[in-house]
This record gives C-alpha cells, structure tokens and sequence, in this order.
C-alpha cells in the first residue's frame, strides 16, 4: 500500500517505520479484539516509555488510514506487545477481527513521548475512558505505589470488560457517558481538588480533554509542568 502525504510528514518530523506481525489473536467480551504482535524490532530501537503510542497504517478502500493505538504489556526482552482495537465500523476493526497469525501491519513511532514528573507526584489524578485505559493501566504500572484517583468514562457495559489495574491506594469510578460528555465533565470538575504536588492527565474525547484541561489549569491554578492532556478521539 502506497503512502500519503501524512507519511512522509512523520517522516520528515523524524518518525520510524516498523513493520509488526500477528502472533496470537484474542476476542475480549465481545466488543474488543486483542492482538499480540512482534514489534519487529520497534522496542529495541526505541524503548518504552509509560502511554507509549503508535501508528498504524490502513488500507482504506485503497487509501492509506492511519490510527493511533498504546501499547499493552510491552516487553522489551521479546519484542512483543499487545494491542486492543474496539469493534466498531472501520477500517481498523476490520483488519483486527479477520486479522490471523503471521499477517502484518506497518507502523510509524512519531509523537509518543511521556514520563512521569521527577520528583514523583504526590498523588495522580487520572481521567480517560476505553479508548485511553490501556495508557491508564501504564501508568497505574509505573506508579504502583504513589495514590491515584481514576475516573473512567464508558458508552456501553462491554466497555467494562477491560479492567483497570487498580493496586491499593488506587480508586477508580466508571462514569456513564451522558449529554456528549458533560456528565463526565461536570462529575469530574466538580470531584477534582487543588493539589501543588500532584499531577493531572487528562485523556479522553477530546471537547471532554479541553473541558477538564481548562478548569484544571484556569480553575484549580494548577502548573503547565501539572498537567498531561491529549484528546484521544472526537464525537462526531
């Protein structure tokens, strides 16, 4: 499949190409499809970091369609990872569903940079939803003993087949996903306290991520340095 321009602009923005295969392929609560992949030595090269993303590339009717997915129990000593792709109309479901051990896909590293503040936080706070709970469940990982608040956001039960990793001092609240997002919104907002010593990340449909970004910074005062944003997809 033949590249577009959005290609060889990550190119250019100095993004690499990796080339993944299938290696096992797994159906979670029906509305989730779980794929282990060999990075193709896409993890050697450029490590892991805690929410790391990637982008895959499509045929879309013939058109390239690039997506962007977190990596899942990334392990650097085999390579391998795993992806989850909700089953919805597209593209990308498509390929996940009727994907079978041993295809292939290709993949662009451009743009995934986090790591957590150092010194480390004195409590996270978390927002997100199915879509970001793989980057979630990252960082509940990574910051394994420092306390979090999570709030999730989910359209549908079978959104709740994928679980947070919850350890203790971690309390995590499912919020149904009400008036395009203002439920969350308002629920958040509302819960959220000032904190000097913590830090926010904020991930979610993206209105929903400005919203919540916006009282964080103007309302509760917190620092840029406090806040980790990005609008993982958007209502239409």
């Amino acid at each position: 499949m033949k590249r577009n321009w959005e290609a060889l602009v990550l190119k250019a923005m100095g993004g690499r190409d990796f080339r993944l295969t299938v290696l096992d392929t797994e159906a979670v609560g029906g509305h989730y499809q779980r794929l282990l992949m060999d990075g193709g030595g896409l993890l050697e090269s450029c490590g892991v970091h805690p929410t790391m993303w990637i982008r895959l590339w499509f045929d879309d009717g013939g058109r390239p369609h690039q997506r962007a997915y977190t990596l899942v129990d990334p392990d650097p000593a085999t390579g391998r990872f795993h992806l989850e792709f909700a089953l919805h109309d597209g593209c990308a479901a498509r390929w996940a569903t009727t994907a079978e051990v041993g295809d292939t896909i290709d993949a662009t590293v451009q743009g995934s940079a986090f790591h957590l503040p150092d010194p480390a936080p004195a409590h996270l706070y978390l927002v997100g939803d199915a879509a970001s709970l793989p980057a979630v469940n990252s960082l509940l990982d990574t910051a394994a003993g420092i306390p979090a608040t999570v709030w999730l956001e989910y359209a549908h039960e079978g959104e709740q087949a994928l679980t947070p990793r919850a350890r203790t001092g971690h309390e995590v609240t499912w919020v149904p996903r009400r008036d395009e997002g203002r439920h969350l919104v308002e629920t958040v907002c509302a819960a959220l306290p000032a904190a000097a010593d913590a830090h926010y990340w904020v991930a979610c449909e993206a209105a929903s991520t400005r919203s919540i970004t916006r009282h964080v910074r103007r309302t509760l005062g917190a620092g840029k340095h406090q806040v980790t944003s990005l609008g993982y997809w958007t209502a239409r």
